[in-house]
């Protein structure tokens, strides 16, 4: 079977997988100097866009598209190329369509889908551009724009002066903008798979609490599954799950996707925040604590072994730990040591000066353990 993944940054995670099932790989990717070329058994550089690995899946003839995109700039085209490959030449994308790509891609349209269907999400105003509305809201206030990731298009604005300031200087742009109440609570994310009308969620990961600082959560130590003092946390966790399953059904999500999550502590309630249909920064976390690695199953979604029942009798119950460590010395920084094996174990990911180990153990006390034998500092915590 011969399947083309797309984009060589996360390539890596799947590139051994890929060769212990016997899968012949061809991969795209528009930067030369892109990490992982070698390790499909042939490349392509292309342009930007997804017209040159359409083609190139059409004409070599592969039986399945995986994307490895990370980043939510290109999902649109992924989309859209999937529709016509899936359609015109029974080509398998294992990413998701248009429809539900054109919500998780921009928040204001995930915030109304959110409202559409009863799912609790926190209060937001939207502010038309070029308005001189007086709005009222309590502080801190989150200024987002539609689209952005990792942060990017979101101020926490403490004080008045802070948001007249920033509309201030968002006058004369044109660009949407909404103002989101700001929770303080647990920030939480989960993965959820669907392929074929069938759903898997994962585990619930805890990021951290929620900042006005805004730190992002790759600055934070990870733990999983999500604990809670004074909370039914297996209740609570599976009532989590339930509510990824049931998005990822009413959005129709194909292949993977990563739930963001507020959860207030003293209401107890769960707030989603943003929906994100492409390969998480948890997937790590993610494999650790539950033995399946999100990127694989995608390989099995192309390859059209994927089962939603094996998956779920196969869900493992370990603990796991993300920790941003910046160097760790080491060489198991590479696609050899990407899986975790046994109870207790632990590999190195991310680029140089922004490596972060994730550990994997019996609970969550041993996870702690390890990184304690690996000297890696705590003090974050």
């Amino acid at each position: 079977m011969k399947i083309l993944f797309i984009g060589a940054r996360l390539f890596d995670d799947v590139a051994f997988y890929a060769e212990q099932n016997g899968l012949e790989t061809i991969l795209t990717e528009s930067n030369p100097l892109a990490h992982n070329l070698e390790l499909a058994d042939k490349h392509y550089l292309v342009s930007r866009g997804m017209k040159e690995p359409m083609d190139i899946a059409i004409r070599e003839d592969v039986d399945a598209v995986v994307p490895l995109m990370g980043i939510d700039g290109p999902l649109l085209e992924v989309a859209q190329m999937k529709e016509k490959l899936e359609e015109d030449h029974g080509i398998p994308v294992a990413a998701s369509g248009v429809s539900a790509t054109s919500i998780a891609k921009d928040k204001l349209k995930t915030k109304e889908f959110l409202l559409k269907n009863g799912i609790k999400t926190p209060k937001f105003h939207k502010i038309l551009p070029g308005t001189d509305e007086i709005i009222d809201t309590s502080f801190p206030v989150v200024l987002k724009q539609p689209e952005g990731q990792g942060g990017s298009g979101v101020k926490i604005l403490p004080s008045r002066v802070d948001l007249d300031n920033c509309l201030e200087g968002l006058k004369n742009s044109m660009e949407e903008i909404f103002l989101e109440e700001f929770l303080q609570g647990i920030e939480v994310s989960i993965e959820v798979l669907r392929w074929n009308g069938s759903s898997v969620p994962l585990v619930p990961v805890y990021k951290g609490e929620t900042t006005v600082e805004g730190i992002h959560p790759l600055n934070k130590i990870k733990k999983a599954p999500l604990e809670l003092e004074g909370v039914n946390n297996k209740k609570n966790n599976l009532k989590i799950q339930e509510l990824a399953s049931k998005i990822a059904e009413l959005m129709g999500i194909e292949g993977t996707a990563d739930i963001d999550i507020i959860f207030d502590v003293e209401k107890r309630e769960t707030n989603i925040i943003e929906i994100n249909n492409r390969p998480s920064g948890t997937r790590y976390m993610t494999a650790a604590s539950t033995g399946v690695n999100p990127l694989h199953e995608l390989v099995d979604m192309a390859a059209g072994c994927w089962n939603p029942e094996k998956v779920q009798k196969h869900l493992k119950h370990f603990a796991g730990l993300e920790i941003p460590v910046g160097t760790l010395e080491s060489e198991r920084n590479n696609y050899k040591f990407r899986d975790f094996s046994g109870e207790e174990s632990w590999i190195v990911h991310g680029p140089k000066n922004y490596e972060r180990v994730t550990i994997r153990g019996k609970n969550l006390e041993e996870t702690f353990k390890i990184a304690e034998s690996l000297k890696i500092d705590l003090k974050m915590e």
